[in-house]
């Protein structure tokens, strides 16, 4: 290897790094406006995460979601369905991206294709019940994730009606918009429920 390229590899790497630590701080304060409802905030953070690193997945807790699910699922809550959907058909190509499936589903069937929405909901919400199941009888901090089953409940009732052919589309958008709100949030709780046991305490109740 030549003596310059052996130079230049710290600053190849430092300059990696930086940019890796900016995507994650993007994605994490498009996050926050996310979830306290404002998506034309939040969209920016997003598309200047992924202008940068289009193969950025945000993992923590066993649970992974790419930059491309965090703009579809903006995209599909300012209402721009068919843009979601086209977004959210390159994220779920990641098979444990459980909510990138969820909301293609969801975007799909508001786009008008009911039939492969309710398709791609199901196929998400199955593998995200089973990974839950699974983290929590195979993993050291898996009992943390949704410790009440209120996400697999959620699940179980919304499989069950698909299944029976009568689907309520306003209670399948809302559910299926609940558990992704409600996903974001257990991220945080595990993260910090993680944190505390380190540090010699107990789990959280609620």
């Amino acid at each position: 290897m030549r003596p310059r390229l052996l130079k230049c590899l710290p600053l190849i790497g430092l300059i990696a790094g930086c940019t890796t630590f900016r995507v994650a701080g993007d994605v994490e304060t498009g996050r926050t406006q996310l979830l306290v409802g404002n998506p034309e905030s939040a969209l920016p953070y997003f598309q200047q995460a992924a202008d940068r690193d289009p193969n950025y997945v945000k993992t923590g807790s066993y649970f992974q979601e790419g930059v491309w699910t965090y703009v579809g699922r903006t995209l599909y809550s300012l209402g721009k369905y068919a843009e979601a959907r086209q977004v959210l058909e390159r994220a779920a190509q990641n098979p444990n991206d459980y909510l990138a499936k969820i909301y293609l589903g969801l975007a799909a069937a508001r786009a008008g294709d009911q039939q492969q929405g309710l398709r791609s909901v199901d196929a998400g919400m199955t593998d995200f019940y089973n990974w839950l199941e699974y983290i929590q009888q195979n993993t050291t901090y898996g009992s943390l994730w949704d410790p009440r089953r209120e996400i697999r409940t959620e699940i179980e009732s919304n499989r069950r009606m698909i299944a029976g052919k009568d689907v309520d589309w306003s209670k399948l958008y809302a559910s299926g918009e609940w558990i992704g709100k409600r996903t974001e949030e257990e991220i945080d709780w595990v993260r910090r429920d993680e944190r505390t046991i380190y540090n010699g305490g107990g789990k959280r109740q609620h």
